[in-house]
């Protein structure tokens, strides 16, 4: 029986998010300790930074789709082979483009709806 039977969704994407971030928000709170708003606004920055690697990792198969995988994806170290095309209801996707937009509209339902009625 594995240790693991669970997937935990630990990618190298959120871990090297997880790392940027630390240093970013520690930076920030000596930058609070110290007064210092140059060292409050670099480690904002960092945090950022942290941000967009994680995404561009994920973006290139280092990250995760949300919701449950194949246990043959659990692995840290496996890339995801979905990323190209975009994952259904990924934000991240979805803010670069990839992924299908508006999953289970029709063109009639992406119309506005005129005050006092109902979309049907």
């Amino acid at each position: 029986m594995s240790a693991h039977q669970y997937d935990e969704g630990h990618t190298v994407a959120g871990w090297t998010g997880f790392g940027i971030a630390t240093v970013g928000t520690a930076v920030a709170g000596v930058g609070v300790c110290t007064v210092s708003a140059t060292l409050i606004g670099g480690g904002l920055g960092i945090v950022v930074v942290g941000v967009l690697v994680t995404w561009a990792l994920h973006l290139n198969g280092w990250g995760k789709p949300p919701g449950r995988r194949d246990r043959a994806q659990w692995g840290m170290r496996v890339r995801d082979p979905l990323a190209r095309a975009g994952h259904a209801g990924c934000v991240g996707c979805r803010l670069a483009g990839r992924g299908q937009r508006g999953e289970g509209r029709t063109e009639e339902t992406r119309q506005p709806v005129p005050v006092g009625e109902t979309a049907g």
